[in-house]
């Protein structure tokens, strides 16, 4: 008989692509409007906090990313006349988000898009999914990454700032 195999993934997210996005049109290391700030989001039903994280570049251009599910809340980018809107879907609460959305902005989970019949076969294994968008299993399931709280550490480096967000999910 052969033992089970049990892994815990650990889903480690470095926002470097967003800290280097920012970073591109930043005017000189020692510019002070490049910054990252942290600001309470809401809080969840299990009373845990969910922060909201804004990260800005001396030109103006900002991110906006919630450590619940990882949601890209708002970009702010300037238009061919320098004026600043914001290019996301999304909703200007965690409410929004914690009732049923079309995943706006959010790390999905293991897999994006339907499992067909929520069931798969790996190895000679049968596995049933949960069943949450007719008989498919869609983003993840009924709880996917975007319902999750990650782990969120901000760094900054030489001229880059940004966000790391860290989920272990159990097999």
């Amino acid at each position: 008989m052969t033992p089970k195999r049990t892994v815990n993934h650990h889903y480690n997210l470095v926002l470097f692509f967003l800290s280097l996005w920012l970073c591109q049109s930043c005017k000189s290391p020692e510019t002070e409007s490049r910054n990252i700030m942290k600001s309470e989001f809401g809080t969840l039903e299990t009373g845990e906090t969910v922060h909201l994280f804004t990260l800005k570049n001396a030109s103006g251009m900002e991110v906006k990313i919630t450590n619940y599910g990882g949601i890209i809340t708002s970009i702010q980018v300037p238009d061919k006349n320098g004026s600043f809107d914001n290019v996301v879907l999304g909703f200007d609460s965690l409410e929004g988000y914690t009732k049923f959305h079309p995943y706006f902005g959010a790390i999905v989970g293991r897999y994006a898009n339907r499992i067909g019949e929520a069931l798969f076969k790996l190895d000679g294994q049968n596995y049933t999914l949960a069943q949450n968008n007719g008989q498919n299993s869609l983003h993840g399931g009924v709880e996917g990454f975007d319902k999750k709280l990650w782990e969120a550490k901000e760094f900054e480096k030489e001229n880059i700032v940004g966000v790391e967000l860290e989920y272990t999910s159990p097999d």
